[in-house]
């Protein structure tokens, strides 16, 4: 009898996942395109509501395969206090270190626990709002597309801060100062630009871009009440590597995830002092990080309050969200697949072979966005 480990390991599975996926994704995004075009000129509202569960059902797939197929934990430090009074119930803005593959990831999952995973934003190159379905999903469901260029990327953030803050249900929007992940190559570059800056020197992240921040704050102020400063760690020892391949593998990794609550009343008004004090944030933060990783314990050498960790159980939702696509996607498909690989004739049997490998190509691609690797040229090109 095969064993649940070695299922989990084998491609054939890996491609039944991304058959579904990918195929769920196709058919959400279409559903997004017509009320996008048919329903919110004219009902933004109902349209915006309509649209978190759309967006739940795609996300939670991962969700899915972070909670259950390889069975990650993720422990929480959280004022147990503000996260009953504010969590989920308020619109939030969101600092996030991105120093792993899978920090996105795990984000989602905790959003899944505090049910605002549906409205999850972020600031994304424009170019990917193309790439099909993701791109298309983020697009329609208002993501913050920039094009790199302050003067255009200014009154795009002005105008999708105007419209993220006039949802109906919370939402959180995700920033990353850093800009892109951490590597040494590229932290090399941060030092060199914050000793020419005299700005701090940080040991586990890239000089935060403050500019981003400062613009999307004067925009966001007295309408976001509260922004969420977040500290995500790995043990640096751990035998799994947090990475999409482990998780597809259904190998666990146990993250550590911090939530500080910033009222946004007490972030200067002056776009300096801003500035200013998210260079101070991130001094924090690298400081959390080295404790983590010298200790495995985030407040013992970092000054930080201590908070009593929490472990969020795992919801059932994006297991039956994940069961119901696999059996509305792949039904239709591996039967007209399995047609065609069995027809005995070459020109079917070869485009059976396109289509498979095209979902293989897919699924492959979609992990090389997430490495490191594939992470924007920091640092490489002159900047004003």
């Amino acid at each position: 009898m095969i064993s649940l480990s070695i299922l989990k390991q084998s491609t054939i599975i890996h491609l039944c996942f991304a058959i579904s996926y990918f195929t769920s994704g196709l058919i959400l995004s279409l559903i997004q395109g017509i009320l996008y075009f048919g329903l919110k000129p004219f009902d933004k509202t109902l349209y915006r509501k309509i649209n978190y569960y759309l967006s739940y059902s795609f996300y939670c797939q991962l969700v899915f395969m972070s909670e259950w197929w390889s069975g990650t934990k993720l422990c929480i430090y959280v004022k147990k206090d503000e996260y009953e009074k504010f969590y989920g119930k308020e619109h939030g803005y969101l600092l996030m270190n991105h120093s792993y593959e899978i920090d996105w990831l795990m984000g989602w999952h905790f959003c899944d626990g505090i049910q605002v995973l549906g409205n999850c934003k972020a600031y994304a190159k424009k170019s990917i709002q193309y790439l099909p379905p993701i791109g298309w999903m983020w697009k329609f469901s208002e993501f913050v597309f920039l094009e790199r260029s302050f003067e255009k990327d200014k009154e795009i953030i002005k105008k999708q801060i105007s419209e993220i803050c006039d949802y109906p249900d919370p939402v959180w929007l995700l920033l990353t100062p850093e800009g892109t992940r951490f590597t040494p190559k590229k932290h090399e570059a941060s030092l060199k630009f914050a000793k020419e800056k005299n700005l701090p020197l940080l040991k586990h992240h890239l000089t935060p871009r403050t500019r981003g921040f400062t613009t999307s704050l004067q925009y966001f102020r007295d309408k976001i009440p509260a922004i969420y400063n977040i500290q995500l760690a790995f043990e640096k020892d751990a035998k799994t590597p947090p990475t999409l391949t482990s998780l597809l593998f259904g190998k666990p990794v146990h993250a550590h995830l911090y939530i500080e609550r910033i009222p946004v009343s007490t972030v200067p008004k002056d776009e300096a002092e801003a500035s200013k004090w998210l260079h101070d944030i991130f001094v924090v933060k690298d400081k959390m990080q080295d404790s983590f990783l010298n200790t495995g314990d985030f407040f013992s050498q970092s000054g930080v309050e201590r908070v009593e960790p929490f472990y969020v159980p795992p919801r059932i939702y994006s297991l039956l969200n994940t069961l119901g696509w696999a059996v509305v996607t792949l039904t239709p498909m591996l039967h007209y697949l399995l047609g065609l690989l069995l027809s005995g004739k070459l020109l079917y049997f070869s485009f059976g072979c396109v289509i498979l490998a095209a979902f293989y190509f897919l699924l492959q691609k979609s992990i090389g966005m997430s490495k490191i690797s594939q992470g924007s040229s920091y640092g490489t090109e002159n900047k004003k």
